[in-house]
């Protein structure tokens, strides 16, 4: 499936709830099937900066697609990494770059969290196209 498709259909699924704390109990659902990062990978070079609580992401590419798993200490964030990966992985690094990511607005996620929450979304979002770059110019982190 295309980024813009995955979008579409995650749209589509937050229609279904009528209010806010339905949504961010399905974002919680989501991080119990969020790729989960190897411990051996919970290193520094892998904590994402700017987040109210610990994050974890890592990639690589793999036959020309980008694999992202992650992992957090709070559930809620970790909900919210597993959207942006089940959105973001399989694809190419060019289409990361491309995409728009429109859904995180079309759905209200960004302003119905906290500041220091919407913080560390963008700083996921950041560091999702910092290693979609850096694939990009030949470096496989």
């Amino acid at each position: 499936m295309t980024i813009r498709e995955i979008e579409e259909q995650i749209i589509e699924e937050f229609e279904n709830f009528e209010d806010w704390m339905d949504k961010y109990n399905y974002i919680i659902e989501m991080g119990r099937d969020c790729p989960l990062i190897e411990e051996k990978d919970k290193v520094e070079g892998n904590l994402i900066k700017g987040c109210q609580s610990r994050v974890w992401l890592s990639a690589e590419l793999i036959d020309g697609k980008m694999i992202f798993k992650a992992d957090s200490d709070a559930v809620i964030t970790k909900g919210i990494a597993s959207l942006l990966i089940r959105v973001l992985n399989d694809q190419t690094p060019q289409d990361i770059l491309n995409a728009d990511l429109s859904f995180i607005d079309k759905i209200g996620l960004k302003e119905h969290l906290s500041p220091t929450r919407a913080n560390g979304l963008a700083s996921m979002l950041s560091q999702i196209k910092l290693y979609a770059t850096l694939t990009q110019y030949g470096s496989n982190k």
